[in-house]
């Protein structure tokens, strides 16, 4: 009797792993981190940009190295040396063995004004070559507050269909029950060192305990993290306000619209009677060259869904540096008293 054992081709299991699996984590080397959180705050407040390389396991996307951009202006030629610049780095990368596939890349922030609809452009070019691609954002500002604000974004996939279809109507966002939370999705970030490296940042661990005190902790003065951040929220609020405003008007229009077009038809299906009465042949109750039946364009809602993403970013930004005020003052008040 002879056995004969089935093996999977290559393309067999291409075939079956066509369908990859959801993007669950973002895997970034420390080095890499740092060289991020490096280039961002030699420039603050400016806003720079930059490169991340890696490779796509699976579920995890993996960040092993990362370039700066040039800070370059709006210039035809300009633009064109950053893309010879990107096509120099990347080739010099693999000349000597380091990771140079492309897997998104890197921007700062100010106080986490970073939803706009560049970023969403920029998203988009990018998903031409690379399907899963993240963006991610540090905002020095923040992490000047002991926190470190170090985030990755993608933009969701029933959001990117209605992009690329141009299809942003409020019927169409119904129909997907597509809200503005639904924009972005925020990946969570697992920094991971070589073996090696952590042996060596434990032997740089002092043995003794730290006897220098660190009172930048217990500083109370949060006033002007808070005052921009209550500066951006107000702008934003107006910005919303602009906003609803062309929609009210386009909702006026619109009615006026439709009571312009019952009155047109009342008036035509009078005058059909009185044709038809008359023996002659009635008239056609639509009248496309009429302009109350031009359909009235309606706004796009990328702009507001935008804005009250950026509003409750600032909301959440106030809340979390309050509480920390608060619990920095109620310790003070305690050591007071004692």
């Amino acid at each position: 009797m002879v056995v004969v054992a089935a093996v999977r081709s290559f393309l067999q299991v291409a075939v079956t792993e066509e369908v990859a699996s959801p993007l669950r984590v973002v895997q970034i080397e420390g080095l890499a981190m740092l060289k991020i959180i490096k280039h961002c705050k030699e420039f603050s407040p400016s806003l720079v940009t930059g490169q991340l390389l890696g490779l796509d396991v699976g579920s995890v996307l993996e960040v092993t190295n990362c370039f700066p951009f040039p800070i370059r202006e709006e210039d035809e030629e300009i633009e064109a040396e950053g893309a010879n610049y990107q096509l120099e780095m990347m080739r010099c990368l693999r000349e000597v063995n380091v990771d140079n596939n492309t897997v998104g890349w890197y921007q700062s922030t100010l106080l986490g004004s970073y939803q706009t609809v560049e970023l969403i452009e920029t998203f988009m070019n990018y998903q031409e070559n690379i399907k899963r691609c993240v963006c991610i954002i540090y905002d020095p500002s923040k992490s000047n507050q002991g926190v470190l604000a170090l985030k990755a974004l993608k933009l969701s996939d029933s959001f990117m269909d209605l992009y690329r279809n141009n299809n942003l109507t409020g019927e169409k966002l119904r129909e997907k029950n597509l809200s503005w939370v639904d924009i972005f999705e925020e990946i969570p970030i697992k920094v991971s060192n070589s073996a090696l490296i952590s042996a060596f940042m434990t032997e740089l661990e002092a043995d003794t305990p730290v006897t220098q005190c660190d009172y930048d902790r217990l500083q109370l003065s949060t006033n002007p993290f808070m005052e921009r951040n209550v500066e951006f929220l107000i702008e934003c609020m107006d910005d919303l306000s602009m906003e609803q405003q062309k929609f009210q008007y386009y909702y006026r229009n619109l009615s006026r619209q439709q009571a312009q077009q019952q009155s047109w038809l009342q008036k035509r299906r009078s005058e059909n009677m009185a044709r038809k009465a008359a023996g002659e042949d009635p008239l056609p109750e639509e009248d496309p060259s009429n302009p109350i039946f031009k359909p009235i364009p309606e706004p796009p809602r990328l702009d507001s869904f935008l804005i009250t993403n950026q509003i409750s970013n600032y909301c959440n930004q106030i809340n979390g540096v309050a509480g920390q005020s608060f619990s920095k003052l109620y310790l003070m008040k305690a050591l007071h008293e004692n």
